[in-house]
């Protein structure tokens, strides 16, 4: 029998906590035996839950108590989730966490950390909730060498986008009615900024690159500046409006990445990602191009991930080969940004823009008035070649153009 702990019973642990002991009868038959819950560590108080039983304040327990084999961190943050992680680790105890931000900016220190002890460190959740993505990356696409991942990273940004090319209704309150429905916190920067999927291309560049890629190298831009005129102009230009993450190699073996709106055309399969779904484009140079979909977030399709790697482990943890990647730095990232063509909405007459961007599409727009044009340039430019096109002009509004 393979025992688990959980720390941090929020909404992620509590699912994890429903899959495991709802679930018990067929994950023992896919573990190859019983998992048991024996532990869940939180300071809050959970009178009403079903597993009171099981609640302890004390970690220490937990990591002392050597029948507990596979611990699970959803605690979130970088402070204490990092501590605890480290200790687990140090113990021989397997981790696994949907942490995002833990695992892109500790994850090479924690999978070697893992390996020196002879346990893994998983977290298939902290990247597309759960669609299945590090897994395929590693297993099933290993035959190829990866060149490009794209994806609709975050579920909340994807929703306020979709809102307000279906409804017209603009940013902030396309954002209120996420907050209503749940989807988005009531601190909503994280997504609405881009960190969230920041955070996610970090993780999917560091394991498909083989090298440690930080969120502080990832040029990084929010949605919280896109009107519906931007909306407008996207349609009539037959594409869409959808915050990417993008992490390309380089020939020289540099990774160039980017998060931030971009205008998607219709015939791209990100297009349809509509609502609060998620989907990632990965190109191999055997394969092609692929793509995963599904819901990135929510309660129990996290904890779906989470116990799927639980499983992973319980399954395999003799023969589970360390999931591994080399250290980060300087010279991983490439030192010219990615080079796209833009989309520019400026106050101004059409050929001075066009001409200023040296030449372009020309976007109309129903009601356009007080003149207003729009331009997607012609060639892909980097940021800097970008300003320096647009010289003294001040645009209203710059997005990325995915080609």
């Amino acid at each position: 029998m393979t025992k688990t702990a959980i720390l941090g019973y929020g909404t992620v642990g509590s699912g994890v906590a429903e899959v495991l002991c709802g679930h018990a009868d067929s994950i023992a038959r896919k573990a190859d035996g019983p998992i048991a819950l024996k532990y869940i560590c939180d300071v809050r108080d959970f009178p009403d839950s079903p597993y009171q039983d099981l609640f302890t304040k004390d970690f220490s327990v937990i990591e002392r108590d050597p029948e507990v084999g596979i611990v699970v961190e959803t605690i979130g943050g970088i402070g204490v989730a990092l501590d605890f992680t480290r200790r687990c680790l140090r113990a021989g105890k397997s981790v696994v966490t949907s942490n995002k931000e833990l695992v892109a900016m500790h994850g090479y220190e924690l999978t070697h950390l893992a390996a020196e002890n002879g346990v893994c460190y998983l977290f298939e959740a902290s990247v597309g909730g759960g669609i299945p993505i590090i897994r395929p990356l590693t297993q099933c696409l290993a035959a190829n060498d990866l060149l490009e991942i794209t994806g609709i990273l975050n579920g909340t940004t994807n929703y306020i986008l979709t809102r307000m090319a279906r409804a017209g209704a603009p940013f902030a309150e396309a954002l209120k009615e996420a907050q209503a429905n749940g989807y988005a916190e009531r601190d909503p920067s994280a997504d609405v900024e881009g960190h969230d999927a920041c955070r996610k291309i970090c993780i999917l560049a560091s394991i498909a690159f083989g090298r440690h890629i930080y969120p502080d190298q990832v040029p990084t831009e929010g949605i919280s500046h896109i009107t519906p005129t931007d909306m407008d102009y996207a349609e009539q230009s037959g594409r869409k409006i959808k915050l990417l993450g993008r992490a390309v190699l380089m020939p020289d073996g540099t990774v160039s990445a980017c998060v931030g709106p971009h205008l998607v055309d219709l015939e791209n399969p990100l297009a349809g990602v509509e609502d609060v779904f998620n989907g990632i484009t990965v190109r191999g140079d055997a394969i092609g191009d692929v793509m995963f979909y599904g819901r990135g977030a929510g309660k129990l399709p996290t904890a779906s991930a989470v116990v799927a790697d639980v499983i992973d482990l319980a399954r395999n943890r003799e023969h589970r080969k360390p999931l591994l990647w080399e250290k980060g730095g300087p010279d991983a990232v490439s030192a010219q940004p990615m080079a796209t063509r833009w989309y520019v909405r400026a106050q101004t007459r059409p050929e001075e823009l066009r001409t200023a961007l040296g030449g372009g599409q020309l976007l109309a727009r129903r009601g356009n008035e007080n003149g207003e044009t729009a331009c997607i340039t012609a060639g892909a430019l980097t940021p800097e070649e970008l300003r320096q096109r647009l010289g003294a002009l001040q645009p209203l509004s710059v997005l990325r153009v995915l080609d």
